[in-house]
């Protein structure tokens, strides 16, 4: 029987991850026990292929466990059909990546928008929802432009409206820096910290930078499928 902590958001236990690369098989967690509370913002780092997309990839329901449980929001992903991951996503994650893969050929508006598609909204609440999302994140202004016609940081900030314009339970963020300069990464960060500290979304973060790191409230290292002992830090 699997013991949570009550203000827990994410409870791993026992989870074992690898591949099958030719003839081998390379684990990549190992036995992994992990918590992410209620609000929390977590920082994961560690060196290239310690296994913290992974890590992030079983959190955010893209992948299953070879053993053990991943348990987010009270739901057990470990039982779910790729169905059923795919409608659990739809409600409760929300991910922003290093690249922003918004469609070019769309507006803001429009990119952010795709994500309420497989939600039982009418198209008023869409919108709604669609310009709530792009205030909060600062870009209201540019709804209308493509992509091609945003800054770099303008296109993060649509991203991010994208990943919580359905209010999800968890945000998933795999080096949503990487691909600014320091300002705009800056800017990013802060709206992070934003969205953490005064609308209370529990975040996942991955980054190699740790300057980026000191951004959350809670930094982990993730060194060859293992995880070291928390550090709790001031943030910025």
């Amino acid at each position: 029987m699997i013991v949570l902590r009550m203000d827990s958001i994410v409870s791993l236990r026992g989870v074992t991850k690898g591949y099958v690369r030719g003839s081998q098989r390379v684990d990549v967690l190992h036995d992994l026990d992990f918590e992410i509370g209620a609000g929390e913002f977590v920082a994961l780092m560690g060196p290239s292929g310690s296994g913290k997309t992974t890590l992030l990839n079983l959190i955010g329901g893209l992948s299953t466990v070879d053993a053990g449980k991943v348990i987010v929001g009270g739901e057990d992903l470990s039982g779910l059909s790729s169905n059923q991951l795919a409608d659990w996503r739809a409600r409760h994650v929300g991910f922003v990546f290093q690249f922003y893969y918004l469609l070019p050929q769309f507006s803001a508006e429009r990119n952010v928008e795709v994500a309420l598609f497989l939600m039982r909204l009418s198209a008023s609440q869409r919108q709604r929802n669609v310009q709530a999302a792009l205030a909060l994140v600062g870009v209201q202004h540019r709804a209308k432009h493509k992509p091609p016609e945003l800054s770099g940081g303008e296109q993060q900030r649509v991203a991010i409206a994208r990943a919580i314009v359905a209010d999800p339970t968890l945000l998933i963020c795999d080096e949503p820096t990487g691909d600014l300069d320091r300002a705009s990464s800056a800017s990013i960060l802060e709206l992070l910290q934003l969205l953490n500290r005064e609308h209370g979304k529990t975040i996942a973060m991955v980054t190699h930078d740790p300057w980026a790191a000191e951004y959350a409230s809670r930094q982990v290292l993730l060194d060859k499928g293992r995880l070291s002992k928390p550090h709790v830090r001031e943030s910025v």
